[in-house]
């Protein structure tokens, strides 16, 4: 099947299925997010979970608190943050030391559920090869709908970190799920690697997205892009791909895929280590595999949001990109 290496980008004209809608904004703010987010939240209600990735302790790249702070605030006021413990040792290992993680960080404006802090639950896993069921939070069970607010950046071993992943590896509980994705039984913590820990990711994914149907959405902020993950904290490497924007849809796939486009879309310099980290760890095995599993479309119709609702192409969005400037 064409596309289904995870080293191989396929280019929108290459693609087949239905189209998608992803809205699109410039604007890097609490204001944009809100943009974004509301032109995406119709099936939100109940009990809102905002799964987030809260950062190792100073991290520089996450989210900022204000941004989703004012979001919180206007639209999902008795929300709450939803996390779960990691599959390393170290800020947010344990429950202790993830709650003082969050503080440090700044996550006090509201409540933050640390979703495996009383055990776990199994949801299936619809039409998985690798997994009947997933293993997460046992919270996650306390909630009617999931906003996944994601900050895109790169992965050191999943290329990139869009939805899928926020999701994939941020709702499998610390010790179980994320051990099943990672981790071949009695083998070194991280011996899945490439396309087998893309498609792991993926139905991880499917089982909680699944659960809750039409009841989550998705917004990824391109900020901030280092080709590490927020795991690494302050030791993440340098940003130096530009700062793109906002993208919200209620595709999974849709939202991860545009993202990608627009990575793709930038100039050699702009890209040239987004894209390698990308390429070297066959991350776009995780937007081919979501498609074979049905988890949305890898067409769609990009939204600018920023000039009267204008269809624009992944390349108009990358245009005329500035340069990263630490803040």
């Amino acid at each position: 099947m064409p596309g289904t290496g995870g080293d191989v980008y396929v280019p929108m004209e290459q693609r087949t299925g239905a189209e998608s809608v992803v809205y699109f904004t410039r604007d890097l703010s609490a204001e944009g997010l809100i943009k974004a987010y509301e032109k995406v939240n119709a099936k939100i209600a109940g009990r809102v979970g905002v799964k987030l990735h809260t950062g190792e302790q100073n991290g520089p790249n996450i989210i900022p608190r204000d941004w989703v702070k004012a979001l919180m605030e206007k639209d999902l006021p008795e929300a709450h943050i939803i996390e779960t413990n990691t599959y390393y040792e170290g800020d947010r290992y344990t429950t202790e030391q993830h709650r003082k993680t969050l503080e440090v960080n700044g996550w006090t404006f509201c409540p933050v559920d640390i979703m495996d802090e009383e055990g776990t639950a199994l949801l299936p896993v619809k039409g998985g090869k690798w997994f009947k069921e997933m293993s997460v939070g046992s919270h996650m069970k306390n909630y009617d709908a999931m906003v996944t607010l994601t900050h895109f950046k790169g992965h050191t071993m999943g290329g990139f970190g869009g939805s899928n992943k926020n999701i994939g590896i941020g709702c499998a509980d610390g010790r179980v799920g994320k051990a099943w994705i990672h981790t071949y039984p009695g083998q070194d913590q991280w011996s899945i690697a490439e396309e087998e820990l893309m498609e792991r990711i993926a139905e991880s994914t499917k089982a909680t997205i699944d659960y809750f149907g039409e009841k989550v959405t998705y917004v990824n902020v391109m900020r901030n892009m280092s080709v590490d993950c927020d795991c690494a904290g302050q030791e993440a490497a340098p940003v130096v791909t530009p700062n793109v924007g906002i993208l919200s849809s209620t595709d999974i796939l849709a939202v991860d895929q545009a993202c990608v486009d627009i990575v793709f879309a930038m100039t050699e310099q702009e890209h040239h280590d987004l894209k390698e980290r990308i390429l070297t760890r066959h991350g776009l095995r995780q937007l081919s595999y979501m498609k074979e599993l049905g988890m949305g479309n890898d067409r769609y119709i990009l939204i600018d949001l920023d000039n009267g609702g204008k269809q624009i192409t992944a390349a108009e969005a990358a245009q005329g990109l500035k340069p990263f400037v630490a803040e």
